[in-house]
């Protein structure tokens, strides 16, 4: 039989209000009470009841997370981090999929589940400046991505123009010219491949080189296999480069199989950086060079911040935006074998968060 309040009461010599009180952090109980209910709990293994604590608290220790795919590693890997960043807070998180898909990511966001957590994390994708008054509902949001600033809601984010313009210095400051901004989507100015194609523009402004469209490569689906397809495409067209700056690790990856493939060299024909720094890129052959965009600290700080705004529902504080630190990570696929026996870090970093 499941083990009841009452039986971990019996064992702890107390009332069941007190094991209650125990169970919600009660502030005023004597230290030596409350470790003798905790000895208990732990002993009989007893598990509280915490959907009545949520109706009789107002909580429920929960967070959601609304992301568009955990098949793609960068959202994986954010999922992870999140999830480590709530556990230090003693928060659950319920992960939904939207898909990128506008009406799926309405309906996650509107959706019955969100009523039953503290607050939501909402990785935007297909949302537009235009729904932003879609966004103003009464549970704790902070959004994360490259969608709808100025909005109802705190905003976490990356800086994607500066580290795509670090990433194309740094192939800049090897000597590289021909330099193909890899994974551009037409009519994008405000997602990160229209933001990530800034930053290369400015970069390659700076240093005086010419912007050449032909060497803006469209990848359609952000994946390995459309990276791979569209690698194969450009050396079919007779494109001449000797850089690649990835706006994406896993397309940069596909892209590093197909010129292997055609035996192309990298580093020393051409050198590629990506975008993400998901943990694959350390041990793919080559190890692949790329942007950390400060993903632990985006998780952090939108927890965080999350949380500010669950303990005070009622503050009257106006939406905040922040911005993570980035940082160029130097491999193989930039410095070559012997050079990356000693890895360091690149050097555009940028140690702390803006708000703004």
């Amino acid at each position: 039989m499941a083990v009841t309040m009452h039986d971990v009461a019996k064992r702890a010599g107390v009332s069941i209000k007190t094991v209650s009180n125990v169970i919600n952090d009660y502030p005023h109980i004597r230290e030596e009470t409350r470790s003798r209910v905790l000895e208990a709990i732990a002993a009989l293994g007893y598990q509280p009841n915490l959907s009545a604590r949520g109706l009789r608290s107002g909580r429920t220790g929960a967070i959601s997370l609304i992301i568009p795919d955990l098949k793609n590693a960068y959202f994986a890997e954010l999922a992870d981090a999140v999830m480590r960043a709530a556990a230090e807070h003693d928060l659950v998180v319920m992960i939904q999929q939207s898909g990128g898909i506008r009406d799926r990511e309405l309906e996650v966001l509107h959706g019955p589940r969100m009523r039953m957590v503290d607050g939501i994390l909402f990785s935007v994708l297909a949302l537009g400046q235009e729904d932003a008054g879609l966004l103003d509902i009464p549970t704790p949001l902070v959004l994360l991505g490259e969608r709808i600033f100025n909005g109802p809601a705190d905003h976490v984010t990356m800086q994607n123009v500066a580290a795509a313009r670090a990433a194309t210095e740094y192939l800049i400051s090897l000597g590289r010219k021909r330099i193909v901004a890899f994974g551009a989507h037409e009519d994008d100015g405000i997602g990160s491949a229209g933001l990530r194609l800034t930053g290369y523009r400015e970069a390659l402004a700076a240093a005086g080189l010419q912007y050449r469209e032909e060497l803006v490569v469209d990848v359609g689906n952000w994946n390995r296999a459309d990276g791979a397809d569209a690698m194969r495409a450009a050396l079919a067209s007779g494109l001449e480069f000797d850089a690649v700056v990835a706006f994406n690790d896993v397309i940069a990856l596909g892209a590093v199989r197909v010129l292997q493939e055609r035996g192309i060299r990298i580093p020393d024909d051409v050198a590629v950086i990506g975008f993400d720094d998901i943990d694959e890129t350390r041990y793919s052959l080559p190890s692949l060079s790329t942007v950390d965009p400060g993903r632990e600290e985006i998780a952090e700080t939108a927890v965080r911040v999350l949380l500010e705004r669950i303990n005070d529902p009622a503050g009257g504080a106006p939406p905040r935006e922040y911005e993570s630190s980035f940082r160029i990570v130097e491999r193989e696929s930039t410095l070559g074998v012997a050079s990356s026996l000693h890895p360091r870090v690149g050097p555009h970093v940028h140690p702390h968060p803006t708000s703004r």
